[in-house]
Order: C-alpha cells, then structure tokens, then sequence
C-alpha cells in the first residue's frame, strides 16, 4: 500500500513503543517520516532502522514541554521534506498515582499535563499552519481509554480526557482551512512501559472481551486510516481502540451466576 506517497509525517514520542510502530507503518505506506522524541539518540536510532530499511525517515530531537523546541521540529520537517501533511500527536507523560489522593504532588500533575496534553497543544498550534498549506492536513492525537473511564492515573487520565477535548474544538476551528483533526483512544498495548510485567498483561487480557492486550501496530494502523484519504469526511471524532474493554464492566460480567 502506498497510501501516504509522498506526505511528510511528524510523529512525537515516536522513538518506541507506539510512536516507532505508527513511524513503521507511515513510512512502509511511502511517507516521508520525522521521528522526533525527548531521547534524540533513540529517535536516531528508530530512523536508522527505517532507512535500513529503504524506508524515508529523518530523526529530530524534540521534547514538546518547550515551545521553541516543538517549533524547530516543526520548521525542520518542513525545510527537510518541502511540506508538512500529516502531525501525530504521541508524546505523553504517565506519574503514578500517590496512595491517598491528597498527598499528589503539583509537579506530577503538572508534567502529565504539559507533556502529554500542553504538549499537544504547542505542536498543533506550530504545525496547523503548514497543515493548512499542504491541502491534505490531518492532525492525529493519541489518547487513551482513561480520557473516557476510570483506569486510574488522577493527573495522566485529565490530560488524556482534555485531549479528547482539545480534538474536537480544533477540528471544528481546522475544517474551514482544510485540516482534519481526530483522535485514537487505546487500551492497554504491550509496549516497553510492560517490560517484566508479563503475568500482569496476562491478567489484563482476560478481562478484554477480545481476550487479548493491544500491540503497537494496532494503534498504527488506526493512526494512518485516520490520516488517510479513507478518512477525508471524518474529523473531530475520537476513535476508541481498546479490544472492547470499554464496552462494561466485564469482572462483573465474569461474575454473574444469572440474571440482574
């Protein structure tokens, strides 16, 4: 498939996990790819592996709580590839959760806010311009089923729901300059976070109804269909894709012997 021949991508947090997976399959469908992340070596490292690949890809560093950092990476892709089509919004920022609610801290709150909902914002606001220009533009955010339900995480889970949030008003101020703006909403997917934590996934898929955890390349190949001309009259919408577990409660499915 070469869905995206000749657009230029930026993708944050893109040097693992879902964001390199996201990098793969843009530029495996012919995108011209810039992998940016706060860990430039990696970023580096995750184009290398595309390039050897004969794939088309660049890497910058780029860390989005810094608003002259998101702009240079912005101005890089467009100096690099001529053009900027396509922004996705990846990199986030997850604290744990205190014990008790009251004793958070206002520094956890803050980074999970800047980083992976402020962060979004900084690119948007660099990137819509050259969107606008490029006549194809698309925005995706990649956001999470916590934006939706309590999965827990106070400070990652308002950001995630702002996200939601700040997706659907830009899409309805970006759809008169040609701009689409949608959002992934993922459950939870195998990436290097669940490093050792193998009984712990494996618990967590018995509760998707679909009897499994998400892979990054799930997540991608939802990116790139919302980026793509396959979805040139959807804009604003948040596309949940989390193996069903948002459909109930599915412990207390398990648990009912016969009817409520």
């Amino acid at each position: 498939m070469t869905r995206f021949e000749g657009y230029a991508v930026l993708i944050t947090g893109a040097a693992r996990g879902i964001g390199a997976a996201t990098a793969r399959r843009f530029a495996a469908e012919g995108a011209r790819v810039l992998v940016t992340d706060v860990d430039g070596e990696a970023a580096e490292m995750a184009a290398a592996g595309l390039r050897e690949r004969g794939l088309t890809a660049e890497a910058y560093r780029c860390d989005v709580a810094d608003r002259a950092a998101v702009e240079a990476a912005v101005a890089h892709a467009v100096d690099t590839f001529g053009a900027l089509d396509v922004l996705v919004n990846n990199a986030f920022h997850c604290s744990p959760d205190a014990p008790l609610f009251e004793d958070g801290s206002d520094d956890a709150w803050a980074a999970d806010l800047d980083i992976t909902l402020t962060g979004a914002y900084r690119c948007a606001r660099a990137a819509l311009p050259h969107l606008a220009a490029s006549g194809r533009g698309a925005v995706v955010c990649v956001g999470s089923v916590n934006g939706l339900a309590d999965f827990g995480n106070h400070a990652y889970s308002a950001a995630k729901a702002g996200l939601v949030s700040l997706t659907r008003t830009l899409a309805g101020h970006a759809a008169a300059r040609g701009v689409r703006v949608n959002l992934v909403a993922p459950g939870t997917v195998r990436t290097a976070s669940w490093e050792g934590r193998d009984d712990e996934l494996a618990a967590f898929a018995e509760l998707y109804p679909l009897g499994r955890v998400g892979e990054p390349e799930d997540i991608a190949a939802a990116v790139t269909f919302l980026a793509s001309r396959d979805a040139s009259w959807i804009t604003g919408t948040t596309l949940v894709v989390d193996g069903g577990i948002t459909t109930g409660d599915t412990g207390f499915r398990a648990a009912r012997r016969g009817p409520v």
